[in-house]
Formats: structure tokens, C-alpha cells, sequence
């Protein structure tokens, strides 16, 4: 097959535009297209009044005329053969013994999720431990808390089956290098479990939280079925590590990895372990650092959310084409770069969503963001944050896990701000910016549940990210005419938009710089940021895990 990339028609076009775009592109008889798929659809909107859908397609031909149209076209950039996006296992299914010690995974978010699978398939049988509850109890949980104030601290946004990628927009795309087509195999792999297909083709693909419940029990019974084990409310409370030997003939890991011990005083026995523990599992974080595994502070971010009308953004975006169905609703990505040195960027976008409490921790305050499939709600929010690093934190915290008190003196500071009863702190952005307190709401009414208390928002973030942001707010309305808007309203905090720590691994192996047999993955170790890339990096370290089992059977 061949590939045809930027292939643009107008927005409204027929269907019938896209195979005679195919002919014409390609010089050839309307017989010689035996067939064709859309691979990738996306939208080029720089002339809001002339938006173009932009194609990637894969089309089939005689072989001989393909033969034929590759050697014509060898120097232009869009045309080629159609790469092998297949997914192919280390290790065969079935090829392991039904003795092979069993691989414990830790977490059941986008990480654990495609780490299990993919074990599971290769009939490994994974053991999955997961301190949450299964996904549909746990939404019971996390809506009582919005509703009722009522936070269970091991069942909420961050804890339980599906991880925090569960109450989140879905997104499904990413800017992580992906030379093995991973993500092709995690978007099929949710699609089997009951994804829209057009999650395969839309250039920015998305589920939702109502879909992604179905989607996690879906995939659960499905590793299920292949052997693997599963042990909700499980929390791991220590691990169980003796002094290596060298036969992995690595002199620099000291320690070896022989099981794990659960909050109810069991051990579970394991030299394979991958931790997939999200970015909020801080206890762990510092169980781990106590046994001596190495961990290093990583920079993270921080900063309030906004809410727009829905409405604003797409007419900034789309102009009079907003509204439009395919388009859907309209989305930004804004930076600035700050006279302090300071960043600060939009984060996890949300468009027709809504602003959620995301604590999972008690007297503390995290704003997030979620939407629904339709993306039919009347507001727009995004995460404004600004960088963070290792060397901002306060002396008492220059440590590994400084981070982690960072963090929690952000929230607890949010927690009095808003009135010490999990109301979020909130101000509308011209008050804000202006230095003065908010004492009521205009034309936006803002999402956050169990409610926004109108306060000063300028001592619930470091003094130069308030004066960052104050600079960046005006100046992020030279791209979206509108952002700038007075009753546009933040709510604080938020600050767990990645790991502020990274559990180091090898590159060759992927196992922990210090421990053998324990394999740090996802967000929460520091190598992902989002459904897409964690569930990248499950497939890795499942990968891993087999390469190490296939050679010790050799």
C-alpha cells in the first residue's frame, strides 16, 4: 500500500472528494484504486474562514502500478509505502512455561493497564495490585466527594482502577518519539474495549470519563481471561529486597527485588516487579526511598485552572466556522515566555469540560480537569501552570522528595484559602491581575465541585509564579482574543501535573539504576505524561520483563 500525507480538501466536502483527491494526486485511472483508509484526520485552521481537513491515507493499488508510482514519486516527501504499524510481541503468546514466576504489576492506571495486558498476552499471568476500588465503586467514591465533601483518601480521582487518567479529558495523544508504533497498539487495544474507531484516525482523539469506565472493566475481564490476578484494595507497604548476587552481572545494582508486602500483612513472592503507581502515590514514594531505591527530584509545575465560555474559544479558534461538527469543540496550547525567567504554559486542555476536585489527601485542595465525550458542557478549562524546579524548593525540602512538600504546602495553603471545608479558592482573572479580591462571579460560572469561595489568589502560589502569570494572562490574548477576559475564572490548585520525582532505571533494561527486578514505569516514576505516553511505557516494561524471563529459560 501507499501513504499519502497532507492531502487538505475544504471542511464541508463529500465523500466522494476524497477518492477523486486520491486520483488526482496520484495521476491515476479511477479503476487502478482498489481501495483506500483514512489513517490520520486532522484540520489546518490558520484561515479560520477557509478551514481544511488535512488527510494521512493509506491506499491500496495494483502492485505493480504501486511498484511503479513509488519509484515516480521517490523524492516527494508525502508519498510512500505504507509503514508495518502491527504490534509484535517479544515473545510469542505461549511460549512461556506455565512455571515462569508470575510478574507483579503495581497500579492500575494507563500504565499497569497496558503493562498487565500485554504480559497477560504473552501468557505470563501478571498478579495486579491496585490500592484503589474496582472503577465503578471508586466513581461512587469520587462523586461523593464532589457532592457531599466526603473523601475517601484510597478511593478518588487519583486512587483506583483506571488511574487518574479516568477522571481526565480521555485525551489519546502525545509528543513522545514512537518509532515501534506503541500508541497504534494501545489505540486498538482500546478501541476492542470499546472505544469509538475514530480514535484510530482523529488527529486529537479522546474518550471521556463515562467511556473510560466501561473501557477499564472491559480490559480487566480481558486479562482476566488470560491467566492474570487481581487484588483491589491492596496497597503495597513495603518491599522485600536482599542483597544481590551479580548474576545479573551488574555490579551497580546492589539490591535485588524479591517480593512485596500489602497493607493487610501478606507477602507476595516476585523477582519481577513493575511499578506503576501514578503520580500521587506519595507514601509509596516514600516507602521506596527509605529501602535505598534511588530516587531523584524532577521538575513539575504548578498554577490555578481557567474557565472560559466554551463558546469564546471556538469563535477565537474557528471563527465563523465554530460549531462546526467535525471540528467539535475547540481547544488551545498557549506558552510564555515570562521577563522573570518564569514559563508558564496551558495544561491538559479541556474543552466543554468541567473543573474537579482531585485531592487524595485530607485538608488539601487539587483542581483538575474532565470532560465527556460530547465535550458539551458550557465551559472551556485548561490548566495554567508554571515550571518548577528541584532548586525552587525551600532548604528544609532539598531533598529527594522535596517535591512532595512542595506540593503539599501549595495545597493545604489552597485548603485554607478556600474555607478549610474543600471549597476551591477562586478569582476572576482581571481581579487577579489587578491585585484586588473578588467578591462575586460575572458571566462565567465555574464547574468545581463542591464549590469556589471568591478570595485573593495572590499568597496561594510562590510569589514569582503569581507575577509570571500575572504577565502571561494579557499576553495570552494576542492568541485567543478573548483569554483576557475579566470574568474568566481561576481556581487554585493545581500541582500534580507530573511526578515531582523520577525512580531512575537503565536504558537497556529499564530496571531500576539500583534494585534488579523492579521495573519503575509511567507517570509516577517519571517517564510518562498522560494516557497515551503511560500506556507507551507499560508496553516497554512489559517488554522488558519478557526479554529478562526469555533469557533465563534459554
Amino acid at each position: 500500500m501507499l501513504r499519502i500525507t497532507e492531502l487538505k480538501l475544504p471542511l464541508d466536502h463529500l465523500d466522494a472528494a476524497v477518492p477523486a483527491a486520491i486520483i488526482a494526486r496520484l495521476g491515476i485511472k479511477p479503476a487502478e484504486l482498489l481501495k483506500f483508509t483514512v489513517f490520520r484526520r486532522g484540520y489546518d485552521s490558520r484561515k479560520k474562514a477557509d478551514i481544511q481537513l488535512v488527510y494521512t491515507l493509506d491506499v491500496a493499488l495494483p502492485k505493480a502500478l504501486e511498484a511503479a508510482l513509488l519509484k515516480r514519486f521517490r523524492k516527494d516527501v508525502h508519498i510512500s509505502a505504507t509503514p508495518d504499524t502491527a504490534y509484535q510481541f517479544v515473545a510469542p503468546p505461549g511460549s512461556f512455561a506455565i512455571k515462569t514466576p508470575r510478574p507483579i504489576v503495581i497500579g492500575f492506571g494507563p500504565c499497569g493497564i497496558l503493562a498487565s495486558l500485554i504480559l497477560a498476552q504473552m501468557g505470563l499471568r501478571p498478579i495486579i495490585l491496585e490500592r484503589g476500588k474496582v472503577v465503578r465503586e471508586r466513581t461512587k467514591d469520587t462523586w461523593g466527594f464532589w457532592r457531599q465533601r466526603e473523601l475517601n483518601t484510597e478511593s478518588n480521582v487519583q486512587f483506583g482502577e483506571g488511574g487518574a487518567g479516568t477522571f481526565s479529558d480521555g485525551k489519546l495523544w502525545t509528543q513522545v518519539k514512537d518509532p515501534k508504533h506503541y500508541g497504534r497498539k494501545v489505540l486498538e487495544e482500546f478501541v476492542k474495549a470499546g472505544a469509538p474507531e475514530e480514535i484510530l484516525y482523529v488527529s486529537k482523539p479522546h474518550i471521556g470519563t463515562f467511556r473510560l469506565v466501561k473501557m477499564v472493566e472491559h480490559t480487566r475481564a480481558t486479562i482476566e481471561s488470560l491467566g492474570g490476578e487481581f487484588r483491589f484494595q491492596s496497597r503495597v507497604v513495603d518491599v522485600v529486597l536482599d542483597a544481590n548476587t551479580h548474576t545479573d552481572g551488574d555490579e551497580h545494582r546492589s539490591k535485588r527485588i524479591r517480593g512485596v508486602v500489602l497493607d493487610n500483612g501478606e507477602t507476595l513472592v516476585a523477582d519481577q516487579v513493575i511499578l506503576a503507581i501514578g503520580h500521587s502515590a506519595r507514601d509509596t514514594f516514600k516507602m521506596l526511598h527509605e529501602r535505598g531505591v534511588y530516587i531523584e527530584p524532577k521538575p513539575f509545575s504548578i498554577g490555578f485552572r481557567i474557565e472560559h465560555p466554551q463558546g469564546l474559544i471556538d469563535r477565537a479558534r474557528f471563527g465563523p466556522n465554530a460549531g462546526n461538527a467535525i471540528l467539535g469543540a475547540a481547544d488551545y496550547k498557549l506558552v510564555h515566555h515570562a521577563t522573570n525567567g518564569r514559563s508558564v504554559y496551558s495544561f491538559c486542555m479541556c474543552p466543554g469540560g468541567t473543573v474537579v476536585a482531585a485531592t487524595s489527601e485530607e485538608g488539601r485542595v487539587v483542581t483538575n480537569g474532565m470532560s465527556q465525550y460530547s465535550r458539551n458542557e458550557r465551559n472551556a478549562n485548561a490548566g495554567i501552570v508554571v515550571g518548577i524546579e528541584p532548586a525552587d524548593y525551600p532548604a528544609d525540602m532539598q531533598n529527594p522528595l522535596g517535591g512532595i512538600d512542595f506540593q503539599r504546602h501549595w495545597e493545604s495553603r489552597a485548603y485554607v484559602l478556600g474555607g478549610s471545608n474543600y471549597n476551591a479558592p477562586g478569582q476572576l482573572v482581571g481581579d487577579f491581575v489587578a491585585g484586588r479580591a473578588s467578591t462575586a462571579f460575572g458571566a462565567v460560572e465555574p464547574s468545581f465541585k463542591p464549590g469556589v469561595h471568591l478570595t485573593d489568589l495572590a499568597t496561594a502560589l510562590p510569589d514569582y509564579a503569581v507575577v509570571a502569570m500575572r504577565e502571561a494572562l494579557p499576553a495570552f490574548d494576542k492568541t485567543i482574543p478573548g483569554f483576557f477576559m475579566h470574568d474568566a475564572v481561576l481556581t487554585a490548585v493545581e500541582t500534580r501535573t507530573s511526578s515531582p520525582i523520577r525512580i531512575k532505571r537503565r536504558d537497556d533494561d529499564l530496571q531500576s539504576l539500583n534494585v534488579a527486578g523492579l521495573y519503575p514505569a509511567g507517570e509516577g516514576a517519571g517517564y510518562a505524561g498522560g494516557i497515551m505516553s503511560a500506556g507507551i511505557d507499560g508496553i516497554r516494561v512489559a517488554e522488558a520483563v519478557a526479554r529478562t524471563l526469555s533469557s533465563r529459560s534459554l
